[in-house]
């Protein structure tokens, strides 16, 4: 609660204890509870407000058909993408492709010898 720990709170209930004394703290945590309560009212107000002349404005329908045509595209962007830039191992194992990959990486070692980064 506001990154306030046990011990906090009860030095701050202590400390407001000595100031105002045990006849006003109810009165205080009274009016707090009211402020509160009407907070929460007033905001739910205003998004009940906001949805209201969202949907006369017809923002939300035209936000709905925006995320249904994006959708649509996507999808049909996946389905247009062809597996060409992969390669066509045919019946082998994924796992044959490791061979030749070592070979690349050896000669690479070969190729820059000495030089090598240091980590």
């Amino acid at each position: 609660m506001f990154g306030i720990g046990g011990g906090e709170l009860i030095f701050i209930i202590f400390i407001a204890l000595m100031l105002f004394g045990t006849d006003k703290i109810p009165e205080f945590a009274r009016t707090f509870g009211k402020f509160m309560a009407n907070l929460k009212s007033t905001t739910n107000e205003i998004k009940y407000e906001i949805q209201k002349s969202a949907q006369t404005e017809g923002i939300t329908d035209s936000m709905k058909e925006l995320t249904e045509t994006f959708t649509k595209e996507v999808d049909q962007a996946k389905e247009s993408v062809s597996p060409a830039g992969f390669i066509d191992l045919g019946n082998d194992s994924p796992l044959d492709a490791v061979n030749p990959v070592k070979e690349v990486e050896e000669a690479i070692e070969n190729m820059t010898g000495p030089i090598k980064r240091k980590r």
